[in-house]
């Protein structure tokens, strides 16, 4: 990777660090080997500052840049949550079908499996089927 500064994080897509980089992973690297990156890292992750020092943990994490109240090596957040119902928009999934014969392009005017050569039908009558009237307000 050209063109890098010494203790840039760099976000790549597969499970390696290329040659000349290290994971963010949280691991403790000998100051005697890398004393270029400890003297801008320093403790600021970890370690013992005479020995060892640490690099950043971003496993489950995602980086953001300090400043703004952030400081650097700060961790916030949680790495899982849970949404619960009152947590999320209120929003729909619209189901889009078309009701005409060897039609290719689904409209908003029939539903699948209402019958027909392709599954799609006309719209069903939903007073009668109450689980279909359901369906636009379910996530």
């Amino acid at each position: 990777m050209s063109d890098q500064y010494l203790s840039e994080i760099r976000m790549f897509g597969f499970g390696f660090a290329p040659k000349g980089w290290q994971m963010c992973n949280g691991q403790t690297l000998a100051i005697n080997q890398f004393q270029a990156l400890f003297s801008l890292l320093g403790t600021t992750y970890g370690g013992n500052g005479s020995t060892n020092f640490m690099l950043p943990n971003l496993q489950g994490s995602v980086p953001v840049h300090s400043g703004n109240g952030v400081v650097l090596g700060e961790k916030a957040g949680v790495a899982n949550v849970t949404l619960l119902t009152g947590q999320m928009p209120t929003h729909t999934h619209l189901v889009r079908a078309n009701s005409t014969a060897n039609a290719t392009v689904p409209s908003n005017t029939a539903v699948p499996g209402g019958g027909g050569p392709q599954g799609y039908g006309a719209t069903p009558n939903t007073a009668m089927n109450p689980n279909i009237a359901g369906l636009a307000d379910r996530v």
